[in-house]
Protein backbone atom coordinates (compact mmCIF):
# COMPACT_ATOMS: atom_id res chain seq x y z
CA UNK A 1 0.00 0.00 0.00
CA UNK A 2 3.11 2.14 -0.18
CA UNK A 3 2.65 3.49 -3.99
CA UNK A 4 -1.22 5.20 -3.64
CA UNK A 5 0.00 6.78 -0.61
CA UNK A 6 3.32 7.86 -1.92
CA UNK A 7 1.85 9.17 -4.94
CA UNK A 8 -0.86 11.25 -2.72
CA UNK A 9 1.57 12.78 -1.07
CA UNK A 10 3.79 13.72 -4.10
CA UNK A 11 0.47 15.84 -5.40
CA UNK A 12 0.24 17.15 -1.89
CA UNK A 13 3.58 18.36 -1.49
CA UNK A 14 3.47 19.62 -5.48
CA UNK A 15 0.60 21.56 -5.28
CA UNK A 16 1.43 23.06 -1.23
CA UNK A 17 4.59 24.54 -3.14
CA UNK A 18 3.02 26.10 -6.19
CA UNK A 19 0.21 27.34 -4.02
CA UNK A 20 3.21 28.68 -1.35
CA UNK A 21 4.76 30.71 -4.34
CA UNK A 22 1.36 31.59 -5.23
CA UNK A 23 0.64 33.28 -2.07
CA UNK A 24 4.07 34.44 -1.49
CA UNK A 25 3.75 36.55 -4.44
CA UNK A 26 -0.07 37.81 -4.46
CA UNK A 27 0.86 38.94 -0.34
CA UNK A 28 4.05 40.83 -1.47
CA UNK A 29 4.40 44.17 0.35
CA UNK A 30 2.79 47.03 -1.06
CA UNK A 31 5.94 48.00 -2.37
CA UNK A 32 5.92 45.68 -5.05
CA UNK A 33 2.47 46.08 -6.24
CA UNK A 34 3.17 49.55 -7.29
CA UNK A 35 4.20 49.67 -11.55
CA UNK A 36 7.80 50.39 -11.99
CA UNK A 37 8.61 54.07 -11.39
CA UNK A 38 10.92 55.89 -13.77
CA UNK A 39 13.64 55.45 -11.33
CA UNK A 40 13.34 52.22 -10.95
CA UNK A 41 13.71 51.48 -14.39
CA UNK A 42 17.22 53.20 -14.51
CA UNK A 43 18.47 50.45 -12.28
CA UNK A 44 18.06 48.44 -14.40
CA UNK A 45 19.53 49.57 -17.46
CA UNK A 46 22.48 50.33 -15.40
CA UNK A 47 25.91 48.13 -15.11
CA UNK A 48 26.50 46.93 -11.63
CA UNK A 49 29.78 48.09 -11.09
CA UNK A 50 27.58 51.98 -11.59
CA UNK A 51 25.25 50.43 -8.55
CA UNK A 52 27.55 49.47 -6.46
CA UNK A 53 29.44 52.71 -6.93
CA UNK A 54 25.97 54.16 -6.06
CA UNK A 55 25.01 52.51 -3.06
CA UNK A 56 28.33 52.70 -1.42
CA UNK A 57 28.30 56.37 -1.76
CA UNK A 58 24.62 56.60 -0.76
CA UNK A 59 22.95 57.81 -3.14
CA UNK A 60 20.78 54.25 -3.71
CA UNK A 61 19.01 52.27 -1.28
CA UNK A 62 19.87 48.61 -1.81
CA UNK A 63 15.91 48.51 -1.06
CA UNK A 64 15.11 50.47 -4.05
CA UNK A 65 17.23 48.13 -6.45
CA UNK A 66 15.87 44.88 -5.26
CA UNK A 67 12.27 45.96 -5.39
CA UNK A 68 12.83 47.22 -9.11
CA UNK A 69 14.18 43.67 -9.79
CA UNK A 70 11.49 42.05 -7.72
CA UNK A 71 9.14 43.61 -9.56
CA UNK A 72 9.94 42.40 -13.12
CA UNK A 73 11.28 38.90 -12.42
CA UNK A 74 7.31 38.52 -10.75
CA UNK A 75 6.61 39.69 -14.71
CA UNK A 76 9.29 37.25 -15.62
CA UNK A 77 7.43 34.36 -13.71
CA UNK A 78 4.14 35.40 -15.04
CA UNK A 79 5.59 34.74 -18.67
CA UNK A 80 7.89 31.73 -18.49
CA UNK A 81 7.49 29.94 -15.15
CA UNK A 82 11.43 30.68 -14.30
CA UNK A 83 11.43 31.12 -10.47
CA UNK A 84 10.48 28.57 -7.57
CA UNK A 85 11.21 30.55 -4.42
CA UNK A 86 10.74 34.34 -3.50
CA UNK A 87 12.72 35.39 -1.30
CA UNK A 88 12.16 39.23 -1.75
CA UNK A 89 10.91 39.92 2.13
CA UNK A 90 13.18 37.96 3.50
CA UNK A 91 16.04 39.87 1.71
CA UNK A 92 14.57 42.97 2.77
CA UNK A 93 14.83 41.95 6.55
CA UNK A 94 19.11 40.84 5.44
CA UNK A 95 19.51 44.21 4.39
CA UNK A 96 17.65 45.90 7.06
CA UNK A 97 19.66 43.46 9.88
CA UNK A 98 23.03 43.58 8.94
CA UNK A 99 23.51 40.46 7.05
CA UNK A 100 24.48 42.04 4.19
CA UNK A 101 27.92 43.77 4.13
CA UNK A 102 26.84 47.04 1.99
CA UNK A 103 30.39 47.41 1.88
CA UNK A 104 31.36 44.85 0.03
CA UNK A 105 32.23 44.60 -3.45
CA UNK A 106 29.06 43.74 -4.44
CA UNK A 107 26.77 45.92 -2.15
CA UNK A 108 23.12 46.20 -2.92
CA UNK A 109 23.14 43.94 -6.25
CA UNK A 110 20.23 40.98 -6.28
CA UNK A 111 21.89 37.60 -7.41
CA UNK A 112 19.27 34.64 -8.69
CA UNK A 113 20.09 31.41 -7.89
CA UNK A 114 19.54 28.41 -9.31
CA UNK A 115 17.28 26.28 -7.05
CA UNK A 116 19.39 23.76 -5.97
CA UNK A 117 21.94 26.52 -4.05
CA UNK A 118 20.75 26.46 -0.22
CA UNK A 119 19.50 29.28 1.26
CA UNK A 120 18.73 29.22 5.22
CA UNK A 121 15.36 28.38 5.64
CA UNK A 122 14.39 27.44 2.38
CA UNK A 123 13.56 24.08 0.40
CA UNK A 124 16.62 22.89 -2.23
CA UNK A 125 13.89 20.72 -3.82
CA UNK A 126 15.69 20.16 -7.36
CA UNK A 127 12.36 19.30 -8.52
CA UNK A 128 11.92 16.40 -6.39
CA UNK A 129 8.56 16.41 -4.19
CA UNK A 130 10.42 14.34 -1.69
CA UNK A 131 12.92 17.49 -0.91
CA UNK A 132 10.08 19.72 -0.10
CA UNK A 133 8.89 21.00 3.11
CA UNK A 134 12.64 19.55 4.56
CA UNK A 135 13.98 23.74 4.16
CA UNK A 136 17.84 23.80 5.23
CA UNK A 137 18.67 25.55 8.76
CA UNK A 138 21.90 27.45 6.97
CA UNK A 139 23.14 29.25 3.95
CA UNK A 140 25.51 27.32 2.06
CA UNK A 141 29.13 28.51 1.34
CA UNK A 142 28.07 30.65 -2.18
CA UNK A 143 25.27 32.31 -0.32
CA UNK A 144 27.39 33.01 2.79
CA UNK A 145 30.33 34.41 0.11
CA UNK A 146 27.34 36.36 -1.46
CA UNK A 147 26.20 37.91 1.69
CA UNK A 148 29.52 38.86 2.70
CA UNK A 149 30.45 40.90 -0.52
CA UNK A 150 27.27 42.64 -0.54
CA UNK A 151 25.11 40.82 -2.75
CA UNK A 152 21.21 40.00 -1.81
CA UNK A 153 19.93 36.78 -3.17
CA UNK A 154 16.48 37.67 -4.11
CA UNK A 155 14.85 34.34 -5.82
CA UNK A 156 15.35 31.14 -6.90
CA UNK A 157 14.96 29.47 -10.10
CA UNK A 158 13.79 26.62 -11.61
CA UNK A 159 15.65 23.91 -13.19
CA UNK A 160 14.38 19.99 -14.55
CA UNK A 161 14.20 17.12 -12.35
CA UNK A 162 17.08 14.92 -12.30
CA UNK A 163 19.39 18.29 -13.75
CA UNK A 164 20.11 16.13 -16.57
CA UNK A 165 18.20 17.65 -19.28
CA UNK A 166 18.35 20.81 -21.38
CA UNK A 167 14.67 21.65 -20.40
CA UNK A 168 13.38 22.64 -17.17
CA UNK A 169 11.00 20.69 -16.13
CA UNK A 170 9.58 19.18 -12.86
CA UNK A 171 6.24 18.14 -10.99
CA UNK A 172 7.06 20.40 -8.44
CA UNK A 173 7.21 23.67 -10.01
CA UNK A 174 6.13 23.14 -13.60
CA UNK A 175 8.02 23.92 -16.91
CA UNK A 176 9.91 26.97 -17.44
CA UNK A 177 9.95 28.49 -20.72
CA UNK A 178 11.62 30.43 -22.93
CA UNK A 179 11.09 34.39 -23.02
CA UNK A 180 11.54 35.20 -26.87
CA UNK A 181 8.75 32.15 -27.67
CA UNK A 182 6.84 30.40 -24.93
CA UNK A 183 6.45 27.11 -26.88
CA UNK A 184 10.44 26.73 -26.75
CA UNK A 185 12.47 25.46 -23.56
CA UNK A 186 14.98 28.42 -21.90
CA UNK A 187 17.39 25.63 -21.62
CA UNK A 188 18.46 23.28 -18.63
CA UNK A 189 19.65 22.69 -16.20
CA UNK A 190 19.93 26.36 -15.52
CA UNK A 191 16.71 26.82 -17.43
CA UNK A 192 14.99 28.95 -15.04
CA UNK A 193 17.72 31.30 -14.52
CA UNK A 194 18.83 32.33 -17.84
CA UNK A 195 14.75 33.34 -18.85
CA UNK A 196 14.91 35.69 -15.85
CA UNK A 197 18.31 36.86 -17.30
CA UNK A 198 16.99 37.24 -20.57
CA UNK A 199 13.52 38.67 -19.63
CA UNK A 200 15.44 41.28 -17.66
CA UNK A 201 14.18 40.18 -14.44
CA UNK A 202 17.94 39.73 -12.85
CA UNK A 203 21.66 40.90 -13.69
CA UNK A 204 23.23 38.17 -11.91
CA UNK A 205 22.34 34.63 -11.74
CA UNK A 206 24.38 31.67 -10.49
CA UNK A 207 24.15 27.88 -11.76
CA UNK A 208 25.52 24.72 -11.80
CA UNK A 209 26.85 22.85 -15.30
CA UNK A 210 27.89 19.21 -15.32
CA UNK A 211 26.89 18.86 -19.44
CA UNK A 212 26.71 22.29 -20.25
CA UNK A 213 24.32 23.44 -17.95
CA UNK A 214 25.03 26.82 -17.23
CA UNK A 215 26.26 27.54 -21.56
CA UNK A 216 23.07 26.18 -23.43
CA UNK A 217 20.63 27.96 -21.55
CA UNK A 218 22.71 31.05 -21.95
CA UNK A 219 22.51 29.74 -25.93
CA UNK A 220 18.80 29.17 -25.88
CA UNK A 221 17.47 32.32 -23.93
CA UNK A 222 20.19 35.05 -25.02
CA UNK A 223 22.17 35.93 -22.01
CA UNK A 224 26.11 35.35 -21.27
CA UNK A 225 27.60 32.55 -19.21
CA UNK A 226 30.61 30.89 -18.00
CA UNK A 227 31.61 27.41 -17.12
CA UNK A 228 33.99 27.58 -14.96
CA UNK A 229 36.85 24.81 -14.30
CA UNK A 230 36.93 22.88 -11.37
CA UNK A 231 37.99 24.30 -7.91
CA UNK A 232 37.43 27.90 -8.87
CA UNK A 233 33.97 28.23 -7.11
CA UNK A 234 32.02 26.99 -4.27
CA UNK A 235 30.18 23.61 -4.46
CA UNK A 236 29.38 22.78 -0.70
CA UNK A 237 26.05 23.34 0.71
CA UNK A 238 23.67 22.74 -2.51
CA UNK A 239 21.33 19.82 -3.53
CA UNK A 240 21.88 17.56 -6.67
CA UNK A 241 19.98 14.52 -8.08
CA UNK A 242 23.63 12.92 -8.10
CA UNK A 243 25.47 12.88 -4.96
CA UNK A 244 28.85 11.19 -5.28
CA UNK A 245 29.00 11.51 -8.84
CA UNK A 246 33.02 12.53 -9.77
CA UNK A 247 33.55 10.95 -13.19
CA UNK A 248 32.25 14.16 -14.86
CA UNK A 249 32.33 16.76 -11.63
CA UNK A 250 29.27 19.39 -11.94
CA UNK A 251 30.68 23.25 -11.59
CA UNK A 252 28.87 26.19 -9.97
CA UNK A 253 29.63 29.63 -12.36
CA UNK A 254 27.90 32.83 -13.20
CA UNK A 255 25.21 33.81 -15.80
CA UNK A 256 24.54 37.32 -16.66
CA UNK A 257 22.70 39.93 -18.93
CA UNK A 258 25.64 41.46 -19.93
CA UNK A 259 29.32 40.83 -21.03
CA UNK A 260 30.09 43.73 -18.31
CA UNK A 261 28.23 42.49 -15.75
CA UNK A 262 29.47 38.48 -16.16
CA UNK A 263 33.17 40.19 -15.90
CA UNK A 264 32.52 42.67 -13.00
CA UNK A 265 30.88 40.11 -10.59
CA UNK A 266 33.42 37.29 -11.73
CA UNK A 267 36.36 39.32 -10.57
CA UNK A 268 34.76 40.52 -7.72
CA UNK A 269 33.60 37.41 -6.52
CA UNK A 270 36.95 35.63 -6.89
CA UNK A 271 38.41 38.60 -5.32
CA UNK A 272 36.97 37.32 -2.40
CA UNK A 273 38.56 34.40 -2.05
CA UNK A 274 36.16 31.24 -2.48
CA UNK A 275 38.35 29.19 -0.36
CA UNK A 276 38.00 31.26 2.50
CA UNK A 277 34.16 29.39 2.37
CA UNK A 278 34.28 26.58 0.64
CA UNK A 279 36.98 24.01 1.12
CA UNK A 280 36.90 22.53 -2.31
CA UNK A 281 38.09 25.87 -3.91
CA UNK A 282 41.68 26.23 -4.58
CA UNK A 283 43.34 29.09 -3.28
CA UNK A 284 44.15 30.83 -6.43
CA UNK A 285 43.75 34.41 -6.69
CA UNK A 286 42.16 36.64 -9.73
CA UNK A 287 44.88 37.43 -11.84
CA UNK A 288 44.30 41.27 -13.49
CA UNK A 289 47.65 40.61 -15.66
CA UNK A 290 46.00 37.60 -17.29
CA UNK A 291 42.95 40.05 -18.42
CA UNK A 292 45.62 42.57 -19.46
CA UNK A 293 47.63 40.15 -21.50
CA UNK A 294 44.73 38.85 -23.46
CA UNK A 295 43.16 42.24 -23.87
CA UNK A 296 46.49 43.65 -25.45
CA UNK A 297 47.62 41.14 -27.45
CA UNK A 298 47.83 42.46 -30.96
CA UNK A 299 47.30 39.33 -32.92
CA UNK A 300 44.86 36.30 -32.06
CA UNK A 301 45.21 32.72 -33.04
CA UNK A 302 41.87 31.15 -33.11
CA UNK A 303 40.82 27.64 -33.93
CA UNK A 304 37.42 26.91 -35.41
CA UNK A 305 35.41 23.78 -34.46
CA UNK A 306 33.02 23.90 -36.93
CA UNK A 307 31.85 20.36 -36.57
CA UNK A 308 32.26 17.59 -33.45
CA UNK A 309 31.93 15.04 -36.14
CA UNK A 310 28.39 14.05 -34.35
CA UNK A 311 25.89 16.45 -35.32
CA UNK A 312 27.03 18.94 -38.04
CA UNK A 313 25.40 22.64 -36.80
CA UNK A 314 22.61 23.86 -38.37
CA UNK A 315 22.24 26.40 -40.57
CA UNK A 316 21.23 29.14 -37.47
CA UNK A 317 24.16 27.90 -35.52
CA UNK A 318 26.74 27.69 -38.31
CA UNK A 319 25.61 31.05 -39.49
CA UNK A 320 26.18 32.73 -35.92
CA UNK A 321 29.98 31.14 -35.93
CA UNK A 322 30.60 32.08 -39.09
CA UNK A 323 29.41 36.15 -38.09
CA UNK A 324 32.37 35.75 -35.07
CA UNK A 325 35.40 34.01 -37.06
CA UNK A 326 34.45 36.66 -40.01
CA UNK A 327 34.79 39.28 -37.39
CA UNK A 328 38.00 38.22 -36.15
CA UNK A 329 39.23 38.18 -39.35
CA UNK A 330 38.39 41.77 -40.08
CA UNK A 331 40.50 42.48 -37.08
CA UNK A 332 43.59 41.18 -38.77
CA UNK A 333 42.94 37.69 -36.81
CA UNK A 334 44.48 34.39 -37.27
CA UNK A 335 41.44 32.17 -37.77
CA UNK A 336 41.78 28.85 -39.32
CA UNK A 337 39.59 25.69 -38.73
CA UNK A 338 40.62 23.13 -36.52
CA UNK A 339 40.27 19.29 -36.16
CA UNK A 340 40.67 18.42 -32.49
CA UNK A 341 41.26 15.17 -30.68
CA UNK A 342 37.59 13.15 -31.74
CA UNK A 343 34.72 15.17 -29.40
CA UNK A 344 32.94 11.71 -30.62
CA UNK A 345 35.20 10.04 -28.25
CA UNK A 346 34.67 12.14 -25.41
CA UNK A 347 31.31 12.05 -25.64
CA UNK A 348 31.38 8.09 -25.28
CA UNK A 349 33.55 8.53 -22.37
CA UNK A 350 31.95 11.66 -20.63
CA UNK A 351 28.25 10.11 -21.43
CA UNK A 352 29.12 6.47 -19.68
CA UNK A 353 31.21 8.14 -17.12
CA UNK A 354 27.85 10.43 -15.67
CA UNK A 355 25.92 7.71 -16.04
CA UNK A 356 28.18 4.73 -14.73
CA UNK A 357 25.62 3.98 -11.80
CA UNK A 358 22.89 2.99 -14.33
CA UNK A 359 21.57 5.94 -13.52
CA UNK A 360 19.52 4.63 -10.14
CA UNK A 361 20.66 7.27 -7.82
CA UNK A 362 18.67 10.19 -9.83
CA UNK A 363 15.56 7.61 -10.39
CA UNK A 364 16.17 6.78 -6.32
CA UNK A 365 14.37 10.31 -5.29
CA UNK A 366 11.35 9.55 -7.50
CA UNK A 367 8.05 9.20 -5.90
CA UNK A 368 5.28 7.27 -7.55
CA UNK A 369 3.28 9.05 -10.37
CA UNK A 370 6.44 11.71 -10.84
CA UNK A 371 6.85 12.24 -14.12
CA UNK A 372 10.71 11.84 -14.81
CA UNK A 373 12.57 14.39 -17.64
CA UNK A 374 11.69 13.09 -21.20
CA UNK A 375 15.61 12.99 -21.85
CA UNK A 376 16.52 11.58 -18.54
CA UNK A 377 13.62 8.84 -18.91
CA UNK A 378 14.94 8.02 -22.11
CA UNK A 379 18.80 7.33 -20.94
CA UNK A 380 17.06 4.93 -17.78
CA UNK A 381 15.13 3.13 -19.97
CA UNK A 382 17.94 2.09 -22.36
CA UNK A 383 20.09 1.05 -19.21
CA UNK A 384 17.47 -1.00 -17.39
CA UNK A 385 16.92 -3.31 -20.77
CA UNK A 386 17.90 -6.89 -20.08
CA UNK A 387 21.84 -7.02 -21.80
CA UNK A 388 20.65 -9.51 -24.20
CA UNK A 389 18.39 -6.83 -26.36
CA UNK A 390 20.44 -3.98 -26.12
CA UNK A 391 23.30 -6.11 -27.58
CA UNK A 392 20.92 -7.07 -30.22
CA UNK A 393 20.07 -3.67 -30.40
CA UNK A 394 23.33 -3.06 -31.11
CA UNK A 395 23.97 -5.01 -33.41
CA UNK A 396 20.95 -4.15 -35.55
CA UNK A 397 22.14 -0.30 -35.25
CA UNK A 398 25.58 -1.24 -36.64
CA UNK A 399 25.08 -3.72 -39.26
CA UNK A 400 21.82 -3.23 -40.31
CA UNK A 401 21.29 0.49 -39.81
CA UNK A 402 25.09 0.88 -40.38
CA UNK A 403 24.59 3.94 -38.20
CA UNK A 404 28.15 3.66 -36.51
CA UNK A 405 28.18 6.18 -34.14
CA UNK A 406 24.74 6.01 -32.49
CA UNK A 407 26.18 1.75 -32.11
CA UNK A 408 29.48 2.93 -30.79
CA UNK A 409 27.54 5.32 -28.57
CA UNK A 410 25.01 3.14 -26.97
CA UNK A 411 27.46 0.18 -26.96
CA UNK A 412 28.28 -0.92 -23.44
CA UNK A 413 25.23 1.28 -22.56
CA UNK A 414 25.06 -0.57 -18.86
CA UNK A 415 25.56 0.10 -15.02
CA UNK A 416 29.44 0.28 -14.40
CA UNK A 417 31.56 -2.18 -11.45
CA UNK A 418 34.02 0.02 -9.68
CA UNK A 419 36.46 -1.41 -12.22
CA UNK A 420 35.35 -0.28 -15.35
CA UNK A 421 34.34 3.10 -13.58
CA UNK A 422 38.65 3.20 -12.71
CA UNK A 423 39.03 2.35 -17.03
CA UNK A 424 36.86 5.18 -17.84
CA UNK A 425 38.56 7.47 -15.23
CA UNK A 426 41.78 6.37 -16.91
CA UNK A 427 40.45 6.98 -20.12
CA UNK A 428 39.26 10.49 -19.28
CA UNK A 429 42.96 11.18 -18.54
CA UNK A 430 44.56 9.74 -21.59
CA UNK A 431 42.13 12.17 -23.43
CA UNK A 432 42.76 14.79 -21.58
CA UNK A 433 46.35 14.21 -22.65
CA UNK A 434 45.69 14.19 -26.15
CA UNK A 435 44.32 17.50 -26.12
CA UNK A 436 46.64 19.34 -24.02
CA UNK A 437 49.61 17.90 -26.93
CA UNK A 438 47.26 18.75 -29.59
CA UNK A 439 46.67 22.06 -28.33
CA UNK A 440 50.00 23.30 -27.73
CA UNK A 441 51.10 21.79 -30.96
CA UNK A 442 48.50 24.06 -32.62
CA UNK A 443 49.81 27.58 -31.04
CA UNK A 444 46.08 28.26 -30.29
CA UNK A 445 44.84 31.06 -27.84
CA UNK A 446 41.64 29.72 -27.81
CA UNK A 447 39.01 27.96 -29.83
CA UNK A 448 35.17 28.79 -30.85
CA UNK A 449 32.43 26.64 -31.68
CA UNK A 450 28.96 26.46 -31.09
CA UNK A 451 27.42 25.56 -27.90
CA UNK A 452 24.75 22.92 -29.41
CA UNK A 453 23.95 21.89 -32.11
CA UNK A 454 20.12 23.51 -32.83
CA UNK A 455 19.02 26.52 -30.83
CA UNK A 456 16.42 26.29 -28.37
CA UNK A 457 14.24 22.70 -28.60
CA UNK A 458 10.45 23.06 -27.84
CA UNK A 459 9.03 21.51 -24.86
CA UNK A 460 9.28 17.85 -24.56
CA UNK A 461 12.26 17.99 -27.51
CA UNK A 462 14.86 16.31 -24.91
CA UNK A 463 12.92 13.22 -25.43
CA UNK A 464 14.78 12.93 -28.75
CA UNK A 465 17.59 15.47 -28.52
CA UNK A 466 19.07 13.98 -25.10
CA UNK A 467 22.14 12.75 -26.62
CA UNK A 468 22.98 15.55 -28.44
CA UNK A 469 25.22 17.27 -25.68
CA UNK A 470 28.41 17.10 -27.51
CA UNK A 471 29.87 20.75 -28.12
CA UNK A 472 28.99 21.50 -24.77
CA UNK A 473 29.68 18.02 -22.64
CA UNK A 474 33.31 17.78 -24.67
CA UNK A 475 34.82 20.69 -22.40
CA UNK A 476 33.18 19.06 -19.29
CA UNK A 477 35.41 16.42 -19.50
CA UNK A 478 38.28 18.26 -20.23
CA UNK A 479 37.47 20.89 -16.92
CA UNK A 480 38.22 23.72 -19.78
CA UNK A 481 37.00 27.21 -18.61
CA UNK A 482 34.30 28.18 -21.73
CA UNK A 483 31.87 31.00 -21.90
CA UNK A 484 28.96 31.94 -24.12
CA UNK A 485 27.98 34.89 -26.06
CA UNK A 486 24.67 35.71 -27.52
CA UNK A 487 25.19 36.84 -31.72
CA UNK A 488 22.27 36.79 -33.41
CA UNK A 489 18.35 35.24 -33.60
CA UNK A 490 17.32 32.63 -35.71
CA UNK A 491 16.35 33.72 -39.43
CA UNK A 492 13.56 31.93 -41.09
CA UNK A 493 14.91 33.16 -44.46
CA UNK A 494 18.63 32.97 -43.86
CA UNK A 495 18.70 29.73 -41.39
CA UNK A 496 16.53 26.98 -43.69
CA UNK A 497 17.97 23.97 -44.19
CA UNK A 498 19.46 23.28 -47.72
CA UNK A 499 17.54 21.11 -50.19
CA UNK A 500 19.92 18.82 -50.74
CA UNK A 501 19.43 18.18 -46.40
CA UNK A 502 18.76 14.49 -45.95
CA UNK A 503 17.57 13.99 -42.80
CA UNK A 504 16.97 10.03 -43.21
CA UNK A 505 21.14 10.13 -44.14
CA UNK A 506 22.11 10.89 -40.11
CA UNK A 507 23.24 9.12 -37.30
CA UNK A 508 20.97 8.13 -34.69
CA UNK A 509 22.09 11.73 -32.59
CA UNK A 510 22.05 13.40 -35.50
CA UNK A 511 18.44 12.42 -35.82
CA UNK A 512 17.39 13.52 -32.46
CA UNK A 513 18.45 17.02 -32.78
CA UNK A 514 17.71 17.72 -36.33
CA UNK A 515 14.16 16.55 -35.58
CA UNK A 516 12.97 19.51 -33.91
CA UNK A 517 14.82 22.20 -36.74
CA UNK A 518 12.85 24.44 -38.18
CA UNK A 519 13.75 27.96 -39.07
CA UNK A 520 10.22 29.39 -39.69
CA UNK A 521 9.18 28.39 -36.13
CA UNK A 522 11.86 29.47 -34.15
CA UNK A 523 12.23 32.60 -36.23
CA UNK A 524 13.68 34.88 -33.39
CA UNK A 525 15.33 32.20 -31.22
CA UNK A 526 18.43 33.78 -29.45
CA UNK A 527 21.66 31.67 -31.45
CA UNK A 528 24.93 32.02 -29.29
CA UNK A 529 28.70 31.55 -29.70
CA UNK A 530 31.00 29.28 -27.20
CA UNK A 531 34.54 31.18 -26.20
CA UNK A 532 36.81 28.22 -25.27
CA UNK A 533 40.45 28.24 -23.44
CA UNK A 534 42.11 25.41 -21.42
CA UNK A 535 41.78 24.91 -17.62
CA UNK A 536 41.51 27.33 -14.58
CA UNK A 537 41.81 30.20 -17.49
CA UNK A 538 38.63 32.26 -15.93
CA UNK A 539 40.53 35.77 -16.79
CA UNK A 540 41.72 34.60 -20.23
CA UNK A 541 38.18 33.51 -21.70
CA UNK A 542 36.28 36.31 -20.01
CA UNK A 543 38.47 38.93 -22.06
CA UNK A 544 38.55 37.05 -24.81
CA UNK A 545 34.35 37.22 -25.07
CA UNK A 546 35.04 40.78 -24.82
CA UNK A 547 37.51 40.50 -27.80
CA UNK A 548 34.67 38.63 -29.52
CA UNK A 549 31.99 40.45 -28.42
CA UNK A 550 33.97 43.94 -29.56
CA UNK A 551 35.33 42.52 -33.05
CA UNK A 552 31.18 41.69 -33.73
CA UNK A 553 30.51 45.60 -32.97
CA UNK A 554 32.70 47.02 -35.11
CA UNK A 555 31.80 44.72 -37.95
CA UNK A 556 28.02 45.97 -37.55
CA UNK A 557 26.66 43.11 -35.37
CA UNK A 558 25.34 43.63 -32.06
CA UNK A 559 23.01 41.26 -30.32
CA UNK A 560 19.57 42.44 -29.10
CA UNK A 561 18.07 41.98 -25.68
CA UNK A 562 15.18 42.07 -25.17
CA UNK A 563 13.79 44.87 -23.59
CA UNK A 564 12.41 45.41 -20.21
CA UNK A 565 9.00 45.86 -19.88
Amino acid sequence: MVYPFDYFQHQKDCKRKQDERASKIANLPAAYQYPISTNERSFLNRPIAELVNDVHGGAIKPVDILRAYGKVAVEAQKKTNCVTEILFPEAEEWIQNGDINLKGPLAGIPVSLKDSIAVGGFDVSVGYSSNTGKPYATDGSLVRLLKEAGAVPFVKTNLPITLLSFESTNDVWGAAKNPHNTKYSPGGSTGGESALLAFGGSRIGIGSDVAGSVRVPAHFSGCYSLRSSTGRWPKMGMNTSMPGQEGIPSVFGPMARTLDDLTYFTREFIRMGPWKYDHSCHPLEWRPRVETEWAEKKVLKVGVMRDDGVVTPSPACARALDLVADALKAEDHTVLDVTPPSPYEALIIASKLLNADGCTTFRSFFRAGENDDPGAAQLGFYMRLPRFVKYVHYLWVKYVNKDDIWAGLIRGWNPKTAAENWQLVSQREAYKVKWHDWWREQGLDFIITVPNATPAVPHGGMKDAVSSCGYTFLFNLLDYTAGIIPVTHVDRSLDQLPPSFNFKSLNGVAKGAYKHYDAVAMDGLPVGVQVVGQRLQEEKVITLMARCEDALEKNGVKYQLLEVD
